[in-house]
Order: C-alpha cells, then structure tokens, then sequence
C-alpha cells in the first residue's frame, strides 16, 4: 500500500507540451538507440481526468541496446530499477525533480519512464489501450468517472486503485 495520496485533476491541455518537452530532451541524449518515444497513459488521451503524471515508453530495437541506453539515462539522472517483474520492460526513477538534466537545471513534469523494446506486449498493450481510448469518446467518459470513484474510495491505495481499473481496462482492450 502506497503512503503517498493519489489524486485525479481534470485533462490538463499543458500535458502533451510537458510530454513533448520530456521527449525532446531523451531523445537528444539517446538519438539513434531509439526508434520512437510514445505518450501513453492517461495524459495522453485529450479530454481524459488523470493522475497528473506523464507516461513514458520509449522503444528500442532490442534489449540488446539496453546498457547503451541505460548509460545514457543514467546520464540524464534516471535509475534504471529492472523489469519490476514485466518483460521487455525496463522501468527508470529519477534521481531528483530536474531529471531529466538540461542546460536548463528546472524542475519536470512529474513522470514514469520505460524502455521497451518494439515487440513488448506492455508496450503494445499501452498503445493500444491509448488508441482505442481516443477514438471513443463514450470510454473516455466512463473511465474518468471509474477513476474519480476509485480514487474517493482508495486514495491511500495505489493497488486497490489499480486493481478497480482492470476489468475496464481488459473491456477496452477486447
């Protein structure tokens, strides 16, 4: 159980610029390892009640690039923490509030970052359940108000909070 309360802010039309700006400055610092850097997550879906957190997958070819990768996050202030259990799915905590470092030594967007390679299954999942999300407003509705509800009921509960999306989240992705 988490100590640190989870809340839920209306769609914030600042969080694809703060996306942009956190991708801008990744992919300046990896250039060729990477193949693509996607918003997934809910503050990637335009109109969608979110934690205010960006999600970060950043795609490579292979994990065979992984150390190249983490050497150069690491340089940026990232942690590389494992695959917390998912394959082909590195996850990255940063070191403090200015990660990731830029000539600019400011404060980020708070976010979670990833590496995935091009086949994870997480990383298709996360891209499709975003998709599927955007071209269906009606789902958008619904899963704002599930997460209002589950965050009144389980704001201490990062787990319990989770867990309450599944059943939607495996609907969506029917």
């Amino acid at each position: 159980m988490s100590k640190k309360t989870i809340i839920i802010e209306d769609y914030n039309n600042a969080w694809p610029e703060m996306f942009s700006n956190l991708k801008s400055i990744i992919e300046h610092r990896l250039g060729d390892l990477v193949l693509q850097i996607e918003h997934v997550g809910s503050t990637a879906v335009p109109g969608l009640a979110a934690k205010p957190i960006i999600d970060i997958d950043v795609v490579i070819d292979s994990m065979d690039l992984l150390p190249d990768v983490i050497q150069g996050l690491e340089s940026l202030g990232y942690h590389h923490e494992g695959n917390l259990g998912v394959e082909n799915r590195e996850a990255f905590a940063r070191k403090d509030a200015s990660v990731p470092y830029s000539i600019l030594k400011v404060q980020k967007p708070e976010h979670h970052l990833y590496v995935c390679n091009k086949e994870s299954k997480e990383l298709l999942r996360h891209i499709s359940f975003r998709n599927a999300l955007i071209s269906n407003p009606e789902f958008v509705v619904e899963y704002a108000n599930l997460k209002k509800e589950l965050v009144n009921s389980y704001s201490e509960n990062r787990q319990a909070y989770t867990d309450g999306k599944t059943e939607f989240v495996n609907k969506v992705l029917m």
